[in-house]
């Protein structure tokens, strides 16, 4: 039966692992589930109030799955309580008439399902909160109910509030917030030790750097902990996130060759580094203010780079900074290594701003670099409307799933309505769990489903025939049966939770009703209407799923990334900075194509592969998809950090060697943008798509400033994402994706997991 583990701690009791952690979620429902119903049924004789106290507990605890400790999801369902009174009030008084149902089914059946842009919790609560709206939406049609039904759904909530706070408390797996501290403090050490002694990092510290750079991938974080939200702090935190894991990597891959005249200068950034890396982990665990070491940061950075800049001559220098002082030209390997030092200071600098904005919202106490935290001033309200207008689109999936399942929904409210199909709650219900993302999963789910039901149908036809109007006898079996139907069936699949479930509903409407075997055989019907539904929408509304629209969006991201690669070539050689903010025309786009490639990202990874195996193009099995994301994050970074001004125009050589690396780099891009998702009469490439040599295949100019050469190390870095999205796999350093990992979490049955906007039945 696999590992065995203590249940709630009760010595002796062993259970396999999986049938604990829902053993003990089941415990809370159950108990909150009979502590609302029977007090309302049996004493109050509210029968409304308490079809609804039972009810918000299964949508809440048995349909939702909203991740975090017990404490984080109480924390959080109590500010779903408005939302709560809200879709029953709503749901009640839309009931009354067909139409008004059908469309406020479309509306609220969109917005619950689009909501899950908002980050894990809002997915994890939105079927749910679709089960609120659903129950009110059927008969009877009784507005005048509404205070039981508002009664009812209250005491739900409460209960089952202070059942997740105070039953089997679990204890609080690490914060984002520590773990970029520990990445922090990781790459304190690093770059500590390169300022004490020239050279690479001992194999130790690499194997640090990897693994703090590793346990801030979101596949290494619990879901509770990512920091997914629209909000100033959390976009900062996932900023703070993605800074680290660049300086790790940049502190990684630092070459040698600082130069006599030039050590002091350089040592000096690397120890300002290391103040500022360590002043972060002390914000982002205590609230203290890294601005100190930023400006300290930032001075010996200026430094630098003037030294670096400095006017050619010839001579030889002694002392600190006495490349620029005496006028002596610098070799090409110490501007490498000037260029790769102040990129390391360059996402030193992004990460001390992004964590102090992390933790003060609003109101930092560093100076922000320009452009790259746009966000930085803008109120909650605005953001959210960001975030869902950058997904307001039929290229985003949040948006597929939220237009399949309101389509879904409405149709099957509109079929009960004009049809009176009996329990046409079920139908929905049966809509609601049963809908997946891809064809293919939706009829395997179906198939399964029908199966459970029919078998729990059966058992509850026996039931109800050999208990007959014995309510004292269903009393009895309903607290035993939702026990162990919470308990199995979320392990067992959804073949198994809807046979229980079936046998479930049976039990609670046979106290509510004069029970009748045919309450099964309407259950049956219900359930085959509903799950037919649902999967005629997931054939119509786009029925692969987010493979093939990763794949889209992976090549539309590196197609922008081209242009701006072109384009930011171009105005170094010149130097000339684009009128049009941040940097160079073109970052919006390619910072929305970012925001869609990743959410198409993520519901791949909770998908089965496509049908027969193989989608059309590249399969994505092979493809290192993270690695397309981290070069538009690259490209956004480092083009807005070498249009800084001031600028000054290449000497005619460097100039040309830029321009020129810039369109072959762009060309790769193009073509493995091809590659992902290639058109009916893309031409076949002969060639391999990235070329090791591309970068030294041109003549290195004399007399090139650091720009140049910093220029140089930003194409170098994105022709190695290339590598990584065209190989699948790479040499591990700390800034790659772990490919192998990746594929292997992508390859995972899709069971336990779930799309944003879809749910997993009771």
């Amino acid at each position: 039966m696999g590992d065995s583990v203590g249940v709630w701690g009760v010595p002796g009791a062993r259970l396999p692992a999986a049938y604990a952690a829902t053993g003990r979620r089941a415990v809370r429902v159950t108990l909150v589930a009979a502590a609302g119903f029977y007090p309302f049924r049996y004493g109050f004789d509210r029968p409304v109030a308490a079809t609804y106290a039972l009810f918000t507990v299964v949508a809440l605890g048995g349909l939702s799955r909203i991740p975090g400790t017990g404490r984080q999801r109480a924390a959080f369902m109590v500010r779903l309580l408005p939302v709560c009174w809200a879709l029953v009030a709503v749901g009640t008084c839309l009931s009354v008439r067909t139409w008004s149902a059908v469309l406020g089914m479309l509306v609220v059946g969109f917005t619950l399902a689009f909501s899950a842009v908002g980050g894990p919790r809002p997915a994890g609560a939105a079927p749910g909160l679709h089960l609120l709206y659903i129950l009110p939406s059927f008969p009877p049609y009784d507005p005048g109910s509404l205070g039981d039904r508002l009664l009812g759904t209250t005491t739900g909530v409460a209960l089952f509030v202070a059942a997740e706070a105070l039953l089997f408390p679990e204890p609080a797996p690490l914060s984002y917030r520590e773990r970029a501290a520990r990445a922090a403090l990781v790459a304190e050490r690093c770059a500590a030790r390169l300022a004490a002694a020239p050279g690479a990092l001992a194999d130790p510290d690499l194997r640090a750097a990897r693994r703090a750079s590793q346990a801030l991938r979101s596949l290494s974080v619990p879901e509770a902990e990512r920091p997914a939200g629209p909000g100033v702090r959390e976009r900062a935190l996932t900023h703070t996130g993605l800074a680290l894991r660049t300086l790790l990597g940049r502190l990684a891959q630092l070459p040698s060759g600082r130069g006599d005249g030039t050590a002091a200068d350089v040592t000096a950034v690397l120890r300002a580094v290391a103040g500022l890396a360590a002043a972060t982990a002390a914000c982002l665990r205590a609230g203290t203010s890294p601005a100190p070491r930023q400006e300290e940061l930032i001075a010996a950075r200026a430094r630098l780079s003037a030294v670096s800049e400095g006017p050619p001559a010839v001579g030889a220098g002694a002392g600190a900074g006495a490349g620029a002082d005496a006028g002596v030209r610098l070799p090409p390997a110490v501007l490498r290594c000037h260029a790769a030092v102040l990129e390391v200071a360059d996402a030193a600098l992004a990460t001390g701003a992004a964590a102090d904005l992390a933790v003060r919202g609003r109101h930092p106490s560093v100076r922000l670099p320009p452009g790259r935290f746009w966000y930085a001033t803008i109120r909650a309200p605005m953001l959210w409307w960001h975030r869902a207008l950058g997904h307001a689109g039929r290229r985003s999936v949040f948006f597929q799933n939220a237009v399949r399942m309101a389509l879904a929904l409405t149709a099957v409210r509109f079929v009960a309505g004009v049809d009176t199909l009996p329990h046409g709650f079920w139908a929905m219900l049966a809509t609601l769990t049963l809908t997946r993302t891809t064809l293919g999963e939706t009829w395997s789910t179906i198939r399964l489903a029908l199966a459970g039901t029919l078998a729990g149908a059966l058992v509850s036809a026996g039931v109800l025939i050999l208990v007959g109007a014995d309510t004292a006898v269903y009393a009895v079996l309903l607290p035993v049966w939702m026990l162990c139907a919470f308990t199995v069936g979320p392990v067992r699949g959804v073949g198994w939770a809807q046979g229980l479930f079936t046998v479930l509903v049976a039990l609670v409407f046979a106290q509510l009703a004069q029970p009748t075997w045919r309450l099964a055989e309407v259950r049956m019907l219900d359930v085959l209407v509903g799950s037919a539904i649902g999967a005629v929408f997931g054939v119509l509304a786009w029925p692969r799923g987010a493979h093939d629209e990763l794949r889209r969006a992976a090549a539309e991201l590196l197609r922008r990334a081209a242009e701006i690669v072109v384009a930011t070539s171009a105005s170094v050689a010149d130097g000339a900075t684009p009128a049009a903010p941040p940097g160079v025309p073109g970052h919006r786009s390619l910072q929305r194509a970012v925001v869609l490639a990743e959410s198409a990202y993520a519901q791949v990874q909770s998908e089965p592969a496509p049908l027969g195996g193989r989608g059309r193009g590249a399969e994505p099995r092979a493809v290192d998809w993270q690695a397309t994301l981290i070069a538009g994050h690259h490209t956004l970074w480092g083009s807005a950090r070498l249009l800084e001004p001031p600028l000054t125009a290449l000497s005619p050589a460097a100039a040309e060697s830029a321009r020129l690396l810039g369109e072959r780099v762009a060309g790769r891009m193009l073509l493995v943008s091809a590659a992902l998702d290639p058109g009916d009469d893309t031409p076949a490439t002969t060639g391999p798509l990235i070329d090791p040599d591309l970068a030294g295949s041109t003549a290195e100019p004399p007399g090139a400033p650091r720009r140049y050469y910093a220029t140089v190390a930003w194409l170098n870095s994105l022709l190695t994402d290339l590598t990584r999205i065209a190989h699948g796999t790479a040499p591990h350093t700390p800034n790659e994706p772990d490919a192998p990992r990746e594929q292997a979490a992508q390859a995972e049955p899709a069971a336990g997991r779930r799309a944003p906007g879809t749910a997993t039945p009771p």
